[in-house]
């Protein structure tokens, strides 16, 4: 297999970036008690980020209350010459309004991040929360003001978040969480879907497809979120285990066991999935930076090994929560 083609990511609405790119949810690990004067040290990452290819730039107004969209903004200053893909999310805060989507407050929010990021126009702006009031009181509203922001120039691509549930979740639970997906995303008819995805995602079926075939299908683009490792190391085998779990016992077999082999897998099976699909990672160190970009410079993997590698998060995800009808029995006495 050859090396991971790096200019074919095309996210639709002429929005082609580098498979991999960072995210900004870290800061909020910075903490209030720090100052914006500290914050260096992430600078400096994302410098490091930049210097390694990454052109897709994620965050969102909720990240540190406005604190990563300034840090991106004075990140981007250094880089006047260089073209970047920003993005941005609205829909946790709500400051004096009634609601995160009411009214105006979508562009007032937009305004405020531009005004962060000291660009002029978002690349991606994207409905971060499902929640849109009593009976989606708002939800007709925050649409309308997406268009039209997108109409007018302001944001080029509109975003929306994809199907999530924690791992444990019931079938029932996914089964419902897909049904308002499918519905808000008819409606909102996005450019884009930003979605949290690692190795104990479980998989949603949307209109008979994954959500890669599904939003080929549709021509919508696709951002990973958090495609990394996650400490699943750490979760599944644990200090002191006495057996590794089968699961990632095979990958172990096949891969081997050398750091950052979890990263490199978790990081290929996102961007090998579609030419319509990029990953973002949050990061605390440049260190870590550098083992996730390192990993997408050696062979892709097969399609056996897709296959194999799915097999096993499987099995992983199975090992890791108790199946749904031995939950029920735990919780009412069965």
């Amino acid at each position: 297999m050859t090396d991971l083609d790096f200019t074919s990511r095309h996210l639709g609405q002429g929005l082609a970036v580098h498979p991999l790119g960072v995210n900004l949810g870290a800061v909020e690990l910075l903490g209030s008690h720090t100052r914006e004067e500290d914050d260096g040290p992430f600078l400096d990452g994302l410098r490091r980020a930049v210097e390694l290819g990454a052109n897709l730039l994620d965050t969102a107004d909720s990240y540190g209350a406005g604190r990563a969209e300034r840090m991106l903004g004075r990140l981007l200053r250094e880089y006047p010459n260089r073209t970047f893909l920003t993005s941005s999310k609205v829909g946790k805060v709500r400051g004096s309004a009634p609601h995160a989507y009411a009214d105006r407050h979508i562009h007032h929010q937009l305004q405020q991040t531009l005004e962060n990021l000291y660009v002029e126009e978002l690349d991606l702006y994207t409905l971060e929360s499902w929640d849109f009031g009593p009976q989606d009181r708002y939800l007709g509203p925050a649409i309308d003001q997406m268009h039209t922001l997108r109409e007018v120039g302001a944001i080029k691509a509109i975003g929306m978040r994809g199907p999530y549930t924690p791992a444990s979740a019931t079938p029932a639970e996914r089964a419902a969480c897909a049904e308002r997906f499918l519905y808000l995303f008819r409606l909102i008819r996005p450019n884009v879907i930003w979605t949290r995805c690692n190795a104990l995602t479980p998989v949603f079926t949307l209109e008979g497809d994954d959500l890669f075939a599904f939003t080929a299908r549709h021509g919508v683009g696709v951002i990973l979120a958090a495609p990394d490792a996650l400490g699943l190391r750490a979760a599944l085998a644990p200090a002191g285990a006495e057996k590794v779990p089968a699961g990632l016992e095979s990958l172990h077999a096949h891969f081997g066991n050398a750091p950052g082999t979890l990263t490199r897998l978790a990081l290929l099976s996102g961007v090998q999935r579609a030419g319509h699909c990029a990953s973002v990672i949050s990061f605390t160190s440049e260190d870590h930076l550098a083992e996730s970009f390192g990993s997408l410079s050696g062979p892709v993997l097969t399609t056996v090994e897709l296959r194999l590698l799915d097999d096993a998060y499987a099995q992983i995800r199975a090992q890791t929560h108790p199946k749904p009808k031995e939950r029920l029995a735990a919780c009412t006495g069965m």
